[in-house]
């Protein structure tokens, strides 16, 4: 072999070895990269979970109150929970104590 072929080998070489790191380096930085988001989307499947579980809960107690009497009892539970209604001249006491 002459010291052009030699030079010739040796350039395709380093050429050759440079495209497989680059393609090594972009292959590791893709997969770090879908990882950060795999776990991104887990932390939000865990959040929507959540939020299902805490709907749900309201649902049950929801149709629990519906079932448990009828619809003048029903409309007079709301008005006095939720919206705070009284009846006339009805003294109402609201624990402060926070329990």
């Amino acid at each position: 072999m002459t010291k052009i072929e030699k030079k010739k080998g040796g350039i395709s070489s380093l050429v050759l070895r440079l495209g497989l790191a680059a393609l090594a380096a972009y292959l590791v930085v893709g997969m770090v990269l879908n990882q950060v988001e795999i776990a991104a989307k887990r932390q939000q499947l865990e959040a929507v979970e959540q939020q299902l579980e805490a709907q749900q809960a309201q649902n049950d107690e929801l149709s629990r109150i519906l079932q448990s009497g009828t619809d003048e009892e029903i409309v007079e539970r709301v008005a006095r929970d939720q919206l705070g209604y009284a009846k006339p001249n009805e003294r109402v006491f609201v624990d402060m104590t926070g329990k």
